[in-house]
């Protein structure tokens, strides 16, 4: 059933954070970003509707977890995707990194599509239909463009280890992998840091949007 928030359907927000969002708080510059989106999907909604966070019900494999599979293995032209100028070789990204046991997927597709996903049972959805959103998946997308030549080839999926940061590349062709590290990409000294940034800035989005969507409106109005 779609809702008038562009086509995502309304739902409660998660009662608590997950396991590692003391922790991330702690950390350096872009890797607190993430603790901050969950925060806000655990606090700043409880009780409320929003467009674009969900909580979904506890089960053997979260939910993320397939969407993350689909994703992953969905050939490009069953979602209307072909090569052109400007997005000649990859359609989609997916940047992952653990968080205590709980792994972050930002991912985002050419024509706008951005969300997260993660292991537990926490997300946010429905990015495209925000305009501040769609400009940020597609520069992710775009960045992604220049790390073919450094990616390899997978056809198996696997999560990161502690202190990895994996980036799936979606390109006409199949899958390939990029592994950064994590504490070099903090330092600046990671070549993969420029696309880690723009997963950030999807990830920036997505939280402004859920933080709009979860603002109290002044009394009287």
């Amino acid at each position: 059933m779609k809702s008038a928030n562009n086509g995502v359907v309304p739902t409660r927000c998660p009662q608590r954070a997950p396991p590692g969002t003391r922790r991330a708080f702690g950390m350096r510059g872009m890797m607190k970003h993430i603790a901050i989106v969950v925060a806000i999907l655990a606090l700043a909604g409880c009780g409320k509707e929003t467009p674009v966070t969900k909580e979904i019900p506890p089960s053997k494999e979260s939910p993320g977890v397939g969407l993350r599979r689909m994703v992953l293995t969905t050939q490009p032209s069953k979602l209307g995707f072909a090569a052109d100028n400007d997005f000649p070789t990859v359609y989609g990204v997916l940047t992952e990194w653990d968080i205590d046991g709980v792994t972050a997927t930002i991912m985002s597709m050419r024509d706008g599509t951005a969300s997260l996903y993660t292991t537990s049972t926490f997300g946010i959805i429905g990015g495209q239909g925000h305009d501040s959103v769609r400009p940020a998946a597609a520069r992710y997308v775009k960045a992604a463009e220049h790390f073919t030549k450094s990616s390899k080839p997978v056809t198996e999926f696997a999560y990161p280890k502690s202190g990895q940061v994996f980036y799936y590349l979606l390109t006409y062709s199949g899958v390939r992998l990029v592994i950064g590290n994590e504490a070099a990409i903090e330092r600046g000294s990671d070549a993969t840091r420029p696309l880690f940034a723009a997963a950030q800035d999807v990830l920036t989005e997505l939280r402004l949007t859920t933080e709009k969507g979860n603002a109290q409106p002044p009394p009287g109005n």
